[in-house]
């Protein structure tokens, strides 16, 4: 790889051992992966944050990277964790998780990573422009980067994202580069498609079909809130970290002529039914769990006024990042909300947070990556479908 003088500097060690160490895990996947140079960050995100996906080893290199010394040089911003870091012990995550949990936040800070603890980074402000290279892990929010705003991150590790944060540069090869940004299937939707259940179907069976292919969709429409649904489900099913939308993402037009495609599918409403049913495994819920990827203020607002002067006899966590429930709180949504008997869990998720040590079998959802993730990740039963059903099925 070609290291400017700053470059290697920083690689023998001239600006410190912390950032010594992080350049020279940046160096290597470079190499691993075909880089010629280093290429200019102008945000990270770093996954690897819930204690529960890193566990105990996680939780010391983390620590021992901070002791380093090392500081990041570009905005970082945090994944969710796997508690909300300030309720915790409201909704009864337990006491020994919490406190692992909590160094875990103390030792990202100490490196000047953003406490965000979320997985919509581009939902508070990060809003990258197309173009702009990024360092981005978390799956959801690498589509999201890519598809809908036309930046360019490839799907990072948590120790390869935290490391050219703090950096400021990543290897240029993937999503960076121009020829690797072209569809490889052409998807074509024959069925009108409008709840974000069903935009998580759909990402759900591409995915699988593609795995880390670039799909091109024709035939929908989708908005913020369903476009984020329909890459965090392909990113789960499968690996996709890129698609196209005709007449909506911004390097759809951009795209290949027709018949220059691996394959070309179509889904129709067979299709729809078919997935759906699928990935219904569970029947009465314990919980109603929606925001993965974490929620936006309009489907906060959405359900706020479903439930608004009515009784859940189901629990039911909103899941979404600390500033968008102070916004919703504003809005009087926390307050109609809380009153039916719902609640909104901030900095965290279902599918990082320890819920089967809490007394969770059986949860339903609207998303295909929470769908994907819960019976393996939190030996769950699913009941999916969109939020309109599930939130009438719960009220009194």
């Amino acid at each position: 790889m070609n290291l400017t003088k700053e470059e290697e500097g920083i690689l023998n060690g001239e600006e410190g051992e912390g950032v010594q160490k992080a350049m020279q895990l940046v160096v290597k996947l470079g190499d691993i992966f075909g880089a010629e140079e280093l290429v200019e960050i102008q945000s990270a995100q770093a996954s690897g944050v819930s204690y529960k996906s890193i566990k105990d080893e996680g939780l010391e290199w983390l620590e021992d990277f901070a002791s380093l010394g090392a500081k990041t040089r570009v905005p970082t911003f945090m994944n969710p964790a796997g508690m909300d870091l300030e309720h915790w012990d409201y909704f009864g995550f337990p006491e020994d998780f919490a406190e692992k949990q909590l160094r875990i936040i103390e030792a990202f800070e100490e490196m000047d990573v953003i406490p965000s603890a979320t997985c919509t980074p581009y939902l508070l402000g990060n809003i990258p422009q197309k173009g702009e290279h990024l360092a981005w892990a978390e799956s959801s929010a690498v589509s999201f980067a890519n598809s809908a705003l036309g930046a360019r991150t490839n799907r990072e590790g948590g120790p390869s994202a935290l490391a050219a944060g703090i950096c400021g540069k990543t290897g240029k090869y993937g999503y960076h580069l121009d020829e690797n940004r072209h569809a490889t299937h052409k998807i074509d939707v024959e069925i009108e498609i409008n709840k974000v259940a069903d935009f998580g179907a759909l990402g759900h069976k591409v995915g699988k079909i593609v795995e880390d292919g670039v799909p091109y969709f024709t035939g929908i429409k989708p908005n913020t809130d369903q476009l984020k649904a329909l890459g965090a489900a392909m990113a789960a099913s499968g690996a996709v970290a890129l698609y196209h939308v005709e007449d909506v993402t911004p390097e759809a037009k951009e795209e290949r002529p027709a018949g220059q495609y691996v394959e070309t599918i179509t889904f129709g409403e067979k299709d729809l039914k078919e997935e759906k049913e699928k990935l219904n495994t569970g029947e009465k819920p314990d919980c109603i769990m929606v925001g993965c990827p974490h929620s936006s203020i309009i489907e906060i607002e959405k359900i706020a006024k479903m439930v608004k002067g009515k009784n859940l006899k189901t629990k039911l966590w909103i899941c979404t990042s600390r500033p968008m429930k102070e916004l919703a709180r504003t809005a009087g949504f926390v307050e109609a909300i809380e009153n039916a008997g719902g609640d909104i869990v901030c900095d965290t998720c279902m599918v990082v947070a320890p819920i089967e040590q809490m007394g969770f079998k059986t949860v339903a959802v609207n998303s295909g990556k929470a769908a994907e993730y819960l019976p393996a990740h939190c030996k769950q039963k699913v009941v999916f479908d969109d939020i309109e059903t599930l939130i009438k099925g719960a009220l009194e």
